[in-house]
């Protein structure tokens, strides 16, 4: 006689947890990257040649990244309490302005880039993108986000 030691019946599975609604925003977001970044990279490689370029390009993925970083923080926030989803909104949207600025400044003392480009690109695409997630999600466009 084994005794079962899985608190599981056989043939039952878990229940799913809840939806990681806001990491799946958080790489929606990042997608549309593709589509803000090479204006931007073309406007600065027209003005600043390769390292406008590369700068720009360097600029939207520090702020792709970020979005990406939001979303999953955001989305296990969740998962432990309605209260700590809160304190990581508000705390965490400072602190991950405060990372961009960080990884930008690391970045110009490591690589030679064009701060200008960088910093504006970075600015530019997180608008940008912001702006297209926020009137994607209204509309109901991302059919991938239904948490009901």
């Amino acid at each position: 006689m084994a005794a079962e030691s899985s608190n599981v019946a056989v043939g039952y599975e878990a229940a799913p947890g809840p939806p990681d609604i806001e990491a799946k925003i958080g790489v929606a977001t990042a997608r549309r990257a593709i589509w803000v970044g090479p204006p931007l990279v073309a406007l600065f490689g027209f003005f600043g040649g390769g390292l406008g370029a590369l700068s720009a390009a360097i600029g939207v993925a520090i702020v792709a990244a970020n979005f990406v970083l939001a979303g999953f923080v955001l989305s296990k926030a969740a998962a432990i309490s309605l209260k700590l989803y809160h304190a990581a909104a508000l705390v965490g949207f400072l602190l991950r302005l405060a990372l961009i600025v960080l990884v930008m400044m690391v970045t110009a003392q490591v690589i030679e880039v064009n701060r200008f480009a960088m910093g504006i690109s970075a600015v530019v695409s997180y608008l940008v993108l912001l702006s297209w997630e926020t009137v994607a999600v209204t509309r109901g466009e991302t059919k991938e986000l239904e948490w009901s």
